[in-house]
């Protein structure tokens, strides 16, 4: 199938204040996005893709001046693929605190005129839904066909039907899970600690001082790179072949001896190159804090008493980072409020990077899925029926 073919990124100014969940506001920010496809006349075909990690509003196609910049899932998104473009309108936004584009810690504080640094608020899944649900506003789009995610994206999904119930109809959540277990946070915070530990951090202000943290970062990716795939997927990728050193053996030092030290630093170089260190430690902590049974005594099937939308939940046998347990309490919680739920558990070999690959039980699931959105949208009485008033909040110009 084609890709989407060469896309632009927009660029959305806000001047009316976001205030977050810290207390901290963000006075003045921008958002990057992409579309793709057309919005109907109705405006009711509109897909909202909310990114993971180290990903972006760079969802599908390629750049003009990048050909080998490929969007990170667009073996789903584009013409004909399981989330059609020829049916869809598909909205790629890169969250606030990001190093993508949006207001991120590397841009100018307009307090000061310098870069935010450290001084860049705590973001949360919450606030990014915030921002995003203004970005809609500005675009006209009043209610989403769907709201989708993997991982990190999948917690952004979810925190759109609780906090905006009325404004996805479905609601796709990958891979994903509504709390960190202790693991995974230990998991973060060790990452993190390999950025704050590394001397030219200062403290987060190493833009001033023409520096860039890279041991920290190469360290976190490399601890992040682990988890994200399976036993299964490195013994058989690498198992304990060692490289070609010429000696045929041991090295007996603290060099690369084996393929998957090789490997690991290989990521960890390429990470420090183009992702930036206050921007992983922000993002950290957003997958930290999102709980949203936590204001309810930890009652999941509470928390998620407003929602509305219907859903569809993926998880993936060998995913150990968000094991198919954490999206089975999602599910469970939605069947005791009685909401329409998918869900589907495939096994497959290549642990949590799964969802990002081209397993062929996983991209018919949702194509069949989305052809089902695709048939309510066709359908007058569905339509009718799903129609919401327009928000009070006013919209604003790029």
């Amino acid at each position: 199938m084609a890709s989407i073919g060469i896309v632009t990124p927009q660029r959305m100014h806000f001047a009316t204040p976001l205030p977050l969940q810290s207390g901290a506001t963000i006075s003045d920010y921008s958002l990057v996005y992409e579309t793709y496809g057309t919005l109907n006349t109705a405006r009711s075909n509109a897909v909202l893709v909310c990114h993971a990690l180290n990903a972006s509003h760079h969802v599908a196609g390629v750049y003009a001046d990048q050909p080998k910049n490929v969007g990170w899932w667009d073996n789903m998104v584009g013409p004909g693929k399981p989330l059609d473009t020829d049916r869809f309108f598909v909205i790629g936004v890169n969250n606030l605190g990001s190093c993508f584009g949006s207001t991120g810690p590397m841009d100018p504080d307009p307090a000061t005129g310098k870069p935010y640094g450290a001084a860049f608020p705590v973001v949360t899944v919450e606030d990014w839904v915030q921002a995003q649900a203004r970005l809609a506003d500005a675009l006209g789009i009043v209610q989403f066909a769907a709201v989708m995610g993997g991982s990190l994206g999948g917690m952004q999904a979810l925190a759109w039907s609780t906090l905006y119930p009325k404004r996805l109809r479905h609601c796709v959540v990958i891979a994903s899970t509504a709390k960190l277990s202790a693991q995974n946070i230990a998991f973060n915070d060790v990452a993190r600690q390999a950025i704050l530990s590394d001397p030219d951090f200062h403290g987060g202000d190493f833009y001033a001082h023409g520096v860039v943290p890279k041991s920290g970062l190469r360290v976190a990716r490399m601890v992040g790179h682990i988890t994200y795939l399976s036993d299964t997927v490195m013994a058989d990728k690498f198992g304990r072949k060692l490289r070609d050193t010429g000696n045929d053996g041991y090295q007996f030092g603290f060099g690369v001896d084996f393929e998957v030290e090789s490997y690991l630093r290989y990521q960890g170089d390429k990470f420090a190159q183009y992702f930036d260190a206050n921007t992983y430690l922000l993002v950290t902590k957003a997958l930290d804090y999102f709980d949203p049974a936590r204001a309810f005594g930890g009652d999941l099937t509470q928390a998620l008493a407003t929602t509305e939308a219907k859903f569809l939940l993926a998880s993936f046998s060998t995913d150990w980072r968000f094991s198919p347990e954490c999206s089975r309490e999602i599910v469970a919680a939605l069947v005791a409020n009685r909401r329409a739920v998918t869900y589907a558990e495939i096994d497959a070999p290549h642990g949590h990077d799964a969802f990002l690959l081209d397993d062929p039980r996983y991209l018919a699931l949702l194509r069949a899925y989305y052809d089902r959105v695709w048939g309510e949208l066709e359908t007058p009485a569905a339509g009718a029926a799903g129609r919401v008033e327009a928000p009070a909040a006013a919209k604003e110009a790029a």
